[in-house]
């Protein structure tokens, strides 16, 4: 008997559909013919799953029982007594209760598929044994209950079952998974929209991993040699510089994880050649990625990003490996490098990988003009050598060689290392060579020899031919090396200029980045802006960078007056005369950039004066009414009960006693929210901060809502927040006043709170009219009232002051919807892990606590009835 085929369905998180595609496939096989049994489902109270296991033969399940608790197991010997050609089984990952057949139910499956029966089963993504680490970090909850990933990986047939975290959140909330007492709890704790997306991320890679493998299984079967065109297409931008090849290596390593990847380098020429890389790097660069197994490619583009992503697009590549910039930090005031511009602009189609070198952040700084004082000592000896030493061995070979070949010859070779000596050397070289060329060829070779006399008056005239031909060569070559570097510099200076304009301009750069970026650029100690009133006046630091900035333009190495009462200040050497017209330009934008920063500044101000009217205009408001109106009726109260023409009884005496109580309440209540709001405009709320359990705080902030209408679930295993108990008695009372304000008559406000991770949630939780969520940034903006329609007292503070209080203690407070309609509060505070001993506590599948001090096998036998 053959060994049976197994099929599961993988989900990527808890209610995604598994067993209900399960059963679907059941019904499919039944429906053909094949003889199809249910050997365990649990339905979990879902009516829909339940309804699928209508028309499918279901085996009786084992009844065990464990610590006085009865418990019900798939019966393994009963399906194998069965034999049917299909078994259905859910949760593949389920822990047996201790007295089955075997520990876990994988171990059941085995049994089945070695009797011959195919089984189709389910099981999470998060029940792999090799994601426990990375599942526990994304959700904060160990998974007690997984199976090898080798038992998944050998199945015959894998089935992604997977949802939309929105879709998923809506079928939570729809009532679809859990109960309605089970919702808020599961969608606040384990079904977070970010929980959800990881898991399914995760769920998609393990998948297309598997896929990989039954990709080359089948290929190696059927003995595939040829290219398919699913695979990794992997573009190396080269500069050709020496990271290149780092590069290229880099990108074989990761062609090497993936199947028939592709290796394509490219370099980006520039049409004007002017920044053309080394021939012999790219020469050995193109010799390696041919090595590996890729292509060399050369393009011509002036916008390299984009002639690179064009390039990458054309060839259908999925991958592109950059190196980091050899450019200096300073170099991004002007904007974005290479790298930053094809990361932003690759879209979701292309991936982009920045890879470190020895290389990166070293810098090029700006070329130099060329001159002999700057050409390197190597670059001058080497000059002299070829103008002076050369000559005389060359003079000596030709004395030595039997034909003579002739005097025009010889002043021509002469003539070729007196262009050398000006390639070399520069000027001062090639004219030293030339005149002991001249000097030779008069002694060796211009008859009388060996005399500085000439017979031949046609001699005397090639002689002074060839000095002044040499001379003028030599000049001709070295002035067009220094112009080449001089256009070089000014090229490279008006795109400095250029871009450090435009970033001023577009307000991306600060004084202190402005100046570093001048410290840098002309290798200075410190630089400083210096200002003053008028030309009595001391001179004071606008801002400054560097050790020891200068206080005075007269001590500095190098000063660049800007305007009449402006100076930039530089410290550490003196700069030559062609540097200073980029100072200039420097010194004119860090004025620019002093004067946006204080307009930036004087427009906050401005704005900060415009909201202060807002806040008194609205607060004159809230004087006038609603102060006005508990004011009233205080008032009224009085004068009724000092009236002498009235004989009040006692209730009516105590009605209206009770009248001018209320009225003081809301007058106290309106009054402190008016104070606090005040203190957080002028940020004088200093919290104090201390550890405290919630559950001594809470209940005491539900004092001023009525008797009755909050049902508080404040778990006694919560650890203590790091908060100032009276901020945070003020915040839960705003918003718990907030939501019983709004709720209906009969319904309750529930306020739960809940650990995760390092913080502390405090859910405020109502089934009120709710707020759209346009609008729910504007209910914590103070003297709002969502849709301007008040109802009962208050003049819109509470949120506000809420949230600032919540903000103040270093915690959050948001609004969403309550599931089932109405509003829920979020408060976020921060826990104190290490204040006291805490009890471990994990959530299952369905949101419940279970406690980690109970032994492994009963706390395994709790977690069953969560879902897989």
């Amino acid at each position: 008997m053959g060994r049976g085929k197994l099929r599961i369905y993988l989900g990527s998180a808890p209610g995604v559909g598994k067993t209900y595609a399960m059963l679907s496939e059941g019904h499919r096989r039944v429906e053909r013919g094949s003889d199809c049994v249910v050997g365990f489902v649990e339905h979990h109270g879902r009516p829909r799953t339940e309804v699928m296991l209508h028309g499918l033969e279901q085996v009786e399940r084992r009844e065990l029982s464990y610590r006085g608790a009865a418990f019900t197991e798939m019966d393994v010997d009963a399906i194998l007594a069965r034999k049917p050609s299909i078994a259905l089984v859910d949760e593949l990952a389920h822990t047996n209760v201790p007295g089955s057949r075997n520990a876990k139910r994988w171990q059941d499956v085995e049994e089945l598929l070695r009797a011959g029966i195919d089984v189709i089963s389910t099981v999470n993504i998060q029940h792999l044994e090799s994601l426990g680490d990375v599942v526990e970090s994304i959700t904060g909850v160990r998974q007690r209950e997984t199976v090898p990933d080798e038992v998944v990986r050998r199945a015959d047939q894998i089935e992604l079952v997977d949802m939309s975290p929105q879709a998923l959140r809506r079928r939570m909330a729809h009532g679809n998974i859990y109960k309605s007492d089970k919702v808020d709890a599961a969608l606040s704790n384990y079904f977070r929209p970010g929980n959800l997306t990881a898991l399914r991320e995760l769920a998609l890679l393990w998948v297309a991993d598997r896929a990989d493998e039954y990709l080359q299984q089948y290929r190696g079967e059927h003995n595939i040699r040829s290219t398919w065109q699913a695979r990794e297409r992997i573009v190396v931008g080269l500069t050709g510089g020496p990271e290149g090849r780092t590069l290229i290596r880099r990108a074989s390593r990761v062609a090497a994880k993936g199947s028939g990847s592709e290796i394509l380098a490219v370099y980006i020429a520039r049409s004007d050649g002017l920044t053309a890389a080394s021939p012999k790097e790219l020469a050995v660069q193109r010799t390696l990625v041919e090595d590996l197994g890729g292509t060399f490619h050369h393009v011509i583009g002036d916008n390299v990003p984009e002639a690179l992503l064009e390039f990458a697009r054309g060839v259908n590549a999925t991958q592109i490996v950059l190196g980091s910039s050899r450019h200096r930090s300073w170099r991004y005031v002007f904007g974005p490098g290479v790298g930053a511009t094809v990361a932003r602009d690759s879209g979701p189609d292309l991936d982009v990988h920045i890879v470190t070198h020895e290389q990166a952040n070293k810098g090029r700084g700006l070329p130099v003009v060329r001159s002999a004082a700057r050409l390197g000592r190597t670059r001058i000896v080497a000059g002299w050598v070829a103008g002076v030493i050369l000559p005389l061995l060359l003079a000596a070979l030709l004395t030595h060689v039997d034909n003579d070949p002739g005097l025009a010859n010889e002043m021509l070779l002469f003539l070729a290392l007196t262009v050398a000596a000006a390639l070399l050397g520069g000027l001062y070289p090639a004219l030293a060579s030339a005149a002991v060329g001249s000097l030779l060829l008069n002694y060796y070779f211009a008859p009388p020899i060996h005399r500085f006399t000439i017979s031949d008056p046609k001699n005397i005239v090639a002689i002074a031919v060839f000095f002044g031909v040499a001379g003028s060569v030599a000049s001709v070559v070295d002035a067009a090396a220094r112009r080449t570097h001089q256009a070089a510099r000014l090229r490279a200076e008006s795109e400095i200029l250029s871009f450090l304009a435009g970033s001023v301009l577009r307000g991306e750069t600060t004084l202190d980045a402005l100046l570093e970026r001048v410290r840098e650029t002309f290798a200075m100690e410190s630089v400083a802006l210096l200002e003053r009133e008028s030309d009595v006046e001391p001179w004071q630091p606008a801002g400054s960078v560097g050790p020891n900035p200068v206080s005075r333009p007269e001590d500095a190495d190098v000063d660049m007056p800007i305007g009449d009462h402006m100076a930039l200040a530089l410290s550490g050497r003196v700069l030559p005369a062609e540097d200073r017209r980029v100072l200039g330009a420097f010194a004119a934008q860090a004025a620019v950039v002093l004067d946006r920063q204080r307009l930036v500044g004087e427009a906050e101000e401005a704005r900060r004066m415009a909201e202060g009217n807002r806040i008194r205009t609205a607060l004159l408001a809230a004087v006038s009414h609603d102060l006005r109106t508990p004011l009233a009726s205080i008032k009224a109260s009085v004068s009724s009960l000092r009236s002498d023409d009235v004989e009040w009884s006692e209730e009516d005496r105590a009605e209206l006693l009770a009248g001018i109580e209320e009225g003081a309440d809301r007058l106290d209540h309106l009054v402190g929210n008016l104070l606090d709001m005040s203190r957080l405009q002028t940020g004088t709320v200093t919290p104090l901060i201390r550890e405290i359990d919630l559950d001594e705080v809470v209940p005491m902030a539900l004092g001023g809502v009525p008797e009755g209408s909050v049902l508080l679930d404040i778990p006694e295993t919560l650890p203590m927040v790091a908060v100032d108990p009276g901020l945070l008695e003020r915040t839960v009372a705003n918003v718990v006043e907030n939501a019983v304000k709004y709720s209906p008559a009969g319904e309750r406000v529930l306020v739960a709170a809940s650990f995760l991770g390092d913080r502390v949630e405090v859910r405020v939780v109502d089934r009120g009219p709710g707020v759209p969520e346009e609008a729910r940034d504007r209910i914590f903006a103070p003297f709002q009232r969502h849709g301007d329609a008040p109802r009962g007292a208050g003049v819109g503070l509470g949120l506000a002051v809420a949230r600032g209080f919540a903000e103040a203690m270093d915690g959050t407070l948001t609004a969403e919807d309550t599931p089932g309609g109405g509003l829920t509060m979020v408060l976020t505070l921060r826990a104190v892990t290490n204040g006291r001993p805490q009890a471990h506590v994990s959530v299952d599948g369905e949101g419940r606590s279970v406690d980690a001090e109970l032994d492994s096998d009963l706390d395994s036998i709790r977690q069953k009835a969560g879902p897989q």
